[in-house]
């Protein structure tokens, strides 16, 4: 098995949902991203919040499959070997975490009001998910080479993320952002519940993740 870095899986797990990395910064992570969604419910902006919870919940579902890859397989695709204040799962930290709480309703704020609009003869929601999906996947570059954060295998990198991973965060995010409000709670709500009861058993009851 070709790897970069293997120890660092090790490292990770060693502080996986462990108290004794916790820093006070997580607690006013936590208000201004509930204080984020609040601003936005006051405003009656329904349709940024969906787009933020939509990517949100898609995140959770990527991010429990690679800690289901690292069970099984013995590695992840991507870990978070230090640099946390709790490390939820091995590849996400609280940090990360909350920052995808709400990066589908922040860059749901760019979308053009027409959702038929063409830009280049490209439908903007589709377009501005390839575009933000880019900067994301180019941003991750830069975690990569830093100590908090690291991609396990030498094929996985920047491309694969931006096609497999950041695509269909902001798919999620960009074409739920539309949806009518009853199919907008059917997805979120069935992802969530998903998420959940992955999370109970295969976190809680089996102790895989």
């Amino acid at each position: 098995m070709n790897l970069n870095r293997p120890e660092l899986t090790t490292q990770a797990l060693s502080i996986l949902r462990n108290p004794e990395t916790f820093q006070w910064y997580f607690i006013p992570l936590l208000a201004f991203t509930v204080y984020v969604y609040f601003n936005e419910i006051q405003k009656k902006n329904w349709k940024g919040v969906a787009a933020g919870l939509s990517l949100y919940m898609v995140h959770w579902l990527y991010e429990i499959a690679n800690a289901m890859i690292q069970h099984f397989t013995g590695h992840a695709l991507w870990t978070v070997p230090g640099g946390t204040s709790f490390l939820l799962l091995v590849g996400v930290g609280w940090e990360l975490s909350l920052m995808f709480a709400v990066a589908g309703l922040i860059f749901s704020k760019i979308l053009p009001e027409d959702p038929k609009l063409k830009l280049f003869g490209i439908n903007n929601r589709i377009l501005f998910a390839v575009l933000n999906a880019g900067f994301f996947s180019v941003f991750e570059i830069f975690l990569a080479a830093t100590p908090a954060f690291h991609w396990v295998y030498p094929w996985w990198g920047a491309f694969p993320v931006f096609v497999t991973v950041y695509i269909p965060f902001f798919l999620a995010a960009n074409l739920c952002h539309d949806w009518p409000p009853v199919r907008q709670r059917r997805f979120i709500g069935s992802l969530a519940l998903v998420n959940a009861v992955l999370l109970l058993v295969f976190a809680g009851m089996l102790g895989w993740i």
